[in-house]
């Protein structure tokens, strides 16, 4: 009785831990925000979350899974942070303060119009802009934003950009202390500054989308969560900043990318590669709001940007009915572009992918191979899984099977993803 009684406390305890990570993983960038909100102060709104976070973990298990975590954890943030201001011996100045803001709500409603085209009525983009604050590097803006508003490990973020934990590490902490010093304020930043950081802000939202897209870690391929939160973001960057081209471009790669979501894993939630996947289960309508932001983009006549270039690619495929009627040559096309104005290696990489399914004499498995090797001294490419990945496939077509197996067990050995190592090992077994 007592081995019993032992097995479902301690199944009830892991459910509950399992619960603190999911609600974590969910919410925290809302929380973090509300916090923000709360005591004005960034750093502090970080440090209290991961504190609530620290007590659900003891507690969860202990007293039972709250019906709403997000706001206990929320709650309990909000008491450390009163006790904290207590201590401080600046309760009372804190109150104070809150009390006036309230006012000034109160008053800037009555007195506001229905809606301001400037206002940011979103407190987590609030807390995208504030950590993309020109006070920090770009490299820190987009390490703070990652972990604080996308919920990423620092060993996801550091693998992200193929650098050290540690580098990621000292990275957000500079940036912490660095808003702290400056007194970056929680708030809406005006238009002008606004446009300043739109880059950054824009270059996040990417980040996010594409973490949820192909996880860089865990055992889930895809994070769809994170995508869905930063299609929402953009599309309110999008209605605050219309007269910009590739905010446009970027909600439309986001949802024509998005529309292939419900097609990308099966019922037990394993990857199914392009080639596989039913085209019926495309989101139709994701593929309409794509095509309508991109044409949104192209019409301001000022040619493409990066965003909208990958946005073009993900159009391609969203016309074509299966994979042999996919216009490969125009795929190629706006990697060329993209080559052009926003050169990297992952950018030539994902080039000798279409240039592999491209008729020849152009295309072709072996003419994408001799690209391939041309980026085999690349530092970026140097670590993760994509590189080995893509060669196997073109040493399989090209029947060198010896050759892709090893590419494809490297592939597996590098990745941090356990959905994506077990499709590259079961290439690997198969050769191709």
């Amino acid at each position: 009785m007592t081995d019993a009684h032992d097995e479902t406390a301690r199944r009830a305890a892991d459910s509950a831990r399992r619960a603190v990570v999911a609600v974590w993983r969910i919410e925290s960038a809302r929380i973090v925000a509300t916090l923000a909100r709360y005591t004005g102060d960034f750093a502090l709104a970080e440090d209290l979350a991961q504190d609530a976070l620290a007590d659900a973990l003891v507690q969860w298990p202990a007293q039972g899974t709250p019906r709403n975590g997000a706001a206990w954890l929320t709650a309990v943030a909000k008491r450390k942070a009163i006790d904290r201001w207590r201590r401080q011996e600046r309760f009372a100045e804190r109150v104070e303060a809150m009390g006036l803001d309230l006012e000034r709500a109160q008053d800037e409603a009555a007195d506001a119009v229905p809606w301001d085209p400037d206002e940011i009525d979103d407190d987590v983009l609030r807390l995208v802009f504030t950590a993309c604050h020109p006070v920090l590097s770009q490299q820190a803006r987009v390490a703070l934003t990652l972990r604080v508003v996308a919920g990423l490990e620092t060993t996801e973020i550091a693998r992200l950009f193929m650098v050290p934990v540690a580098t990621i590490q000292q990275r957000i902490v500079r940036a912490k202390q660095a808003l702290a010093e400056a007194q970056v304020p929680f708030e809406t930043p005006a238009r002008p500054e606004r446009q300043q950081r739109l880059g950054a802000v824009l270059g996040v939202l990417y980040l996010i989308f594409t973490e949820g897209h192909a996880a860089t870690a865990g055992d889930d391929w895809m994070r769809p969560e994170l995508s869905r939160e930063a299609i929402r973001l953009a599309r309110i960057v999008a209605a605050l900043q219309p007269d910009v081209p590739e905010v446009h471009g970027l909600l439309a790669l986001m949802e024509l990318t998005a529309a292939r979501f419900p097609a990308r894993i099966d019922a037990r939630g394993e990857p199914v590669l392009l080639a596989e996947q039913d085209r019926r289960r495309w989101d139709r309508g994701a593929i309409r709001r794509g095509r309508a932001a991109l044409e949104r983009a192209e019409g301001f006549g000022r040619g493409l940007g990066p965003y909208a270039l990958q946005a073009t690619i993900a159009q391609a495929h969203a016309d074509a009915s299966d994979l042999a009627s996919t216009d490969w040559a125009r795929i190629v096309a706006a990697y060329e572009g993209l080559e052009q104005i926003a050169p990297s290696p992952v950018v030539t990489l994902n080039r000798a992918v279409a240039v592999s399914m491209a008729p020849a004499p152009d295309g072709g498995p072996a003419a994408a191979l001799a690209i391939v090797d041309g980026l085999a001294g690349e530092k970026a490419l140097a670590v993760g899984h994509l590189l080995p990945s893509v060669r196997g496939e073109l040493l399989a077509r090209l029947g060198r099977d010896d050759e892709a197996r090893a590419e494809f067990a490297l592939a597996a050995e590098r990745t941090e993803n356990a959905r994506e190592r077990a499709v590259l090992l079961a290439k690997a077994a198969a050769g191709r």
